[in-house]
């Protein structure tokens, strides 16, 4: 590849990571055609690539890119009109390809369109992962593991949840005071998944991870100073600055994976920790517990490590107790189990992981078969165990925490 082909595509990818949602958001505000606009942005960013090579990179790519991608929606706008519209599809045109200049700031409309996508006109379930697609430009696949539904299945949902805001003419404003915490939740829960699935990466390596971390913390930083009298906005953004201030501790220098029990809390961010504690302390004064500030009190059960040299076991079980019976969630229900078997006895949380498996979606679920291979060895089932960590080290993707299930299973022989 040719030194302009490479700084085009290296420039087309920064702004694709960095300004996606942004550019999409901008795109869609006006005429409230989500998949139009990320079409349009998509033919916008293959142009780029074709032109920038030959001619340069633009001073202000993302002015470039977002021109180019008007003039898609204005040329897609021209064919669905006749003739009789044609005076006031010209004044259209004029405005769609004079609106943005290269020193004219692009105006952010992420939070708004996170709203309208959590509109009451759309399936609650399709909420949180219409946000991801339209702001974060996660695909079908990555969002449909997040829910641990088919990829086609959220393929198909999401094509008619888009549809749903065009077809209902959803507002992309922010929601009146009254109409705030029903759209709020699913908000917050689109920005959790975006930095879970950014917090995937441990290391921090994979650029479009990172990014993905490094937005859903400003999208909460965002969300909690816009919504000041909303505890979950401030829990939220508590519970992923606690956990980004593992980041660092979750690999040896040589790329082995380090378990949170085992990780050295000397090396985690002292400063990231105690914002957390100021939000959560902020938090609470409302009086009115949620599942992100229940989600946050955990890690900070956890951080207590630092101070008496034991997390708090007992107070994490019992708050995963209380969001087991808020949410439901069997994700919940392991992370419970492996809790109480800290503060009770292995039995206990085997007992609370054989209640857990009745859920069909943690057959293919890789934590589930870690945390019940690990309870069977301490109680001495090698033969189970070995099973487990079997079933465990063939779902998991990341080589690091492969060879350290590898190494927990060898030590049962």
């Amino acid at each position: 590849m040719r030194k302009d082909d490479e700084q085009a595509r290296a420039t087309a990818e920064a702004v694709a990571r960095q300004s996606y949602g942004k550019l999409v958001a901008f795109l869609a505000a006006r005429t409230r055609d989500v998949a139009a606009a990320e079409d349009a942005l998509a033919d916008a960013f293959a142009s780029a690539l074709a032109h920038w090579p030959r001619s340069g990179v633009p001073d202000a790519p993302e002015a470039w890119l977002l021109t180019a991608a008007r003039r898609k929606l204005a040329d897609a706008s021209r064919r669905r009109r006749t003739a009789s519209n044609a005076e006031g599809h010209v004044r259209l045109i004029a405005e769609e390809l004079n609106a943005v200049r290269d020193e004219t700031p692009i105006a952010d409309e992420r939070l708004r369109l996170m709203f309208a996508c959590a509109h009451p006109a759309i399936d609650a379930a399709m909420r949180a992962p219409l946000i991801l697609q339209t702001i974060l430009g996660l695909d079908a696949e990555t969002i449909g593991s997040a829910f641990l539904v088919s990829p086609a299945a959220m393929g198909q949902r999401l094509v008619r949840a888009k549809s749903r805001i065009k077809e209902a003419g959803i507002p992309f404003r922010m929601p009146d005071a009254a109409d705030l915490p029903e759209r709020l939740d699913a908000v917050l829960e689109a920005i959790y998944a975006a930095f879970a699935e950014g917090w995937t990466d441990p290391a921090g390596t994979e650029a479009r991870r990172r990014d993905l971390a490094e937005e859903a913390i400003w999208l909460g930083r965002l969300a909690a100073s816009l919504l000041p009298d909303e505890p979950e906005a401030k829990g939220l953004l508590a519970l992923m600055l606690y956990a980004e201030a593992r980041r660092r501790a979750r690999r040896t220098a040589d790329g082995d994976y380090v378990p949170l029990a085992e990780q050295d809390p000397a090396s985690w961010n002292a400063d990231l920790i105690e914002e957390a504690e100021t939000l959560l302390s902020r938090a609470s004064r409302a009086g009115v517990s949620g599942r992100y500030q229940l989600e946050a009190a955990v890690q900070s059960a956890h951080v207590v490590r630092r101070v008496t040299g034991r997390a708090d076991w007992e107070a994490i079980a019992a708050l995963y107790g209380a969001l087991q019976a808020m949410t439901g969630s069997p994700v919940v229900a392991i992370n419970r189990a492996v809790a109480l078997a800290e503060s009770e006895g292995a039995e206990e949380g085997l007992a609370l992981l054989d209640e857990a498996a009745a859920d069909a979606r943690l057959a293919d679920y890789q934590p589930y078969w870690a945390a019940r291979a690990d309870l069977l060895a301490r109680l001495g089932d090698a033969k189970a165990a070995d099973t487990a960590y079997e079933r465990a080290i063939g779902l998991e993707s990341d080589p690091a925490v492969r060879r350290f299930l590898q190494q927990r299973r060898d030590a049962l022989r």
